[in-house]
């Protein structure tokens, strides 16, 4: 059964990438996956394709990049006659038809253990937190977001905050794992479905630039863990003063000891990444 299951991949993003390698090494290679369309990239603004594009081409998986999951989509999609969606950080708003359109429905990768840390931002927000007993799930979707019933779901705890990608992958990995190890139950309908515990939604919020800022003076604590968790974006950053000029400086490396921020690494404004010791040499904390 599982050797002719076709599977429908929904991706876009490097948590995807680690969902489809692990899926891959269990012998379930998407026969179609559904990404969003080239953008522009780099310093040249060229045309390219995204990350899951590629992975698709180097596996010889056909891959469709839809601007709109409209209606003549979903009927092109029908005609695929997939047995299983799967949505691993698709970045669209996926309609009902769609979600519904499998035999076996779809299923949704989560990088927290649900209903706690719906919505955007499940990492960043689990860092800021200082949440440590966190987990992966795998959730059936419904027209809600993260709001379907749960279908597998795994706990981790973390011993210390490793920075935002470490921490990604490390959670896209199990997380598609996981979803590897369940997919042979959940075709044979073997595995009970859990209705989340709506009353305990937590909801994260889209990351804004201006939350990297640090307040150097408030808690030494937080102030590591913004720095861990916008380490990709936005990133964490403060202002310093060379000669008459205001500087804004962003945290590239930094460490927590003996209950003190300790800063590495920096890139000062239009500069390049130094030492932060090297750094204060030439500026003044404001």
């Amino acid at each position: 059964m599982i050797d002719s299951l076709k599977i429908g991949f929904f991706g876009s993003s490097k948590v995807s990438i680690y969902v489809l390698d692990e899926l891959k090494k269990a012998g379930l290679i998407p026969a179609l996956i559904i990404t969003t369309p080239d953008r522009p990239q780099g310093r040249g603004m060229k045309m390219a394709p995204n990350v899951v594009k590629t992975w698709a081409a180097e596996n010889n998986v056909r891959a469709l990049d839809p601007e709109k999951l409209d209606d003549d989509f979903a009927s092109m999609l029908e005609k695929e006659a997939c047995d299983l969606f799967i949505v691993a950080s698709y970045g669209k708003i996926m309609p009902a038809g769609i979600v519904n359109m499998p035999k076996h429905k779809t299923l949704n990768v989560h990088p927290s253990l649900l209903p706690r840390y719906r919505g955007a931002a499940p990492l960043p927000t689990t860092i800021l937190d200082d949440t440590k007993d966190t987990g992966v799930t795998i959730m059936r979707m419904d027209e809600k977001m993260d709001h379907g019933p749960i279908v597998a779901k795994k706990e981790i705890t973390i011993a210390e905050w490793p920075t935002y990608e470490v921490f990604e992958e490390m959670m896209a990995r199990e997380g598609g794992k996981v979803l590897a190890d369940c997919i042979p139950a959940w075709i044979r309908s073997t595995l009970k479905e859990i209705e989340q515990n709506h009353s305990l939604a937590t909801f994260t919020k889209k990351i804004k630039k201006e939350d990297g800022l640090l307040d150097l003076a408030a808690d030494p604590y937080m102030n590591f863990r913004k720095i861990q968790a916008y380490h990709e974006w936005p990133q964490a950053y403060f202002f310093a003063e060379k000669g008459d000029k205001k500087a804004r400086v962003k945290v590239t490396a930094a460490s927590f000891r003996d209950d003190k921020l300790h800063i590495e690494k920096v890139i000062p404004e239009g500069g390049r990444e130094m030492g932060f010791s090297d750094f204060l040499k030439g500026y003044k904390m404001i």
